[in-house]
């Protein structure tokens, strides 16, 4: 079946940054005399991944870890510790026509909205698949099923572009086709690119 539809993970491809900097960032806000207390709500309270799963937004997420401005607190961790991959755009302008794009990421709600449109990616999606939203996340195979469902795709016509292996497992599993964008040298059977010019070859 022909590739109609590419599904880009955020983080490790669209953003350089493969896991974000927000935990380090934390850190680097607070005093050592709070260290224990964030450590436990990271580590025993899950509280980024309560966020990120969609059961608290994120101005809570952030009051709770003692941001006293959350709004800013996001802006600030957005727009100057995570860099935007820049031939994502010289990619997407020759390609977002051909194709449709779909965003298939883990991330906070209000974090991935404001992360397209502060880089004004949002007119090259389609659809945007966040866990934020859909209350489940890579590797889960719920998030795969919702966006095939949400898009109206069949497996066989989408690529689907992300930085872990154990996402693209599953992915393949179903049958969409897998491509590691390995910005973290892990080992990989499969197709592996390195670049946004690399994945344009290979649609070429």
């Amino acid at each position: 079946m022909k590739i109609t539809t590419i599904l880009f993970d955020m983080y490790g491809v669209i953003l350089k940054e493969s896991k974000g900097k927000f935990i380090p960032y934390t850190y680097d806000h607070f005093d050592e005399s709070e260290y224990a207390r964030i450590q436990k709500q990271f580590k025993e309270e899950k509280l980024f991944t309560k966020a990120g799963d969609g059961q608290i937004t994120s101005d809570e997420f952030l009051s709770l870890l003692g941001y006293e401005n959350p709004q800013f607190t996001m802006r600030d961790y957005i727009e100057n510790y995570l860099t935007l991959d820049s031939d994502f755009i010289d990619f997407a302008e020759k390609y977002y026509k051909r194709y449709d794009f779909i965003l298939l990421s883990n991330d906070v709600s209000e974090w991935s909205s404001y992360i397209t449109e502060y880089y004004q990616l949002d007119k090259y999606f389609k659809h945007k698949i966040v866990s934020g939203d859909v209350k489940c996340r890579k590797p889960e195979k719920k998030i795969y099923e919702l966006t095939l469902k949400q898009t109206k795709k069949c497996p066989a016509e989408c690529l689907f572009i992300d930085n872990s292996v154990k996402n693209l497992a599953v992915a393949s599993e179903m049958g969409i086709r897998p491509i590691l964008f390995n910005r973290d040298n892990e080992d990989y059977a499969g197709t592996i690119i390195n670049s946004f010019p690399e994945l344009a070859e290979l649609l070429d």
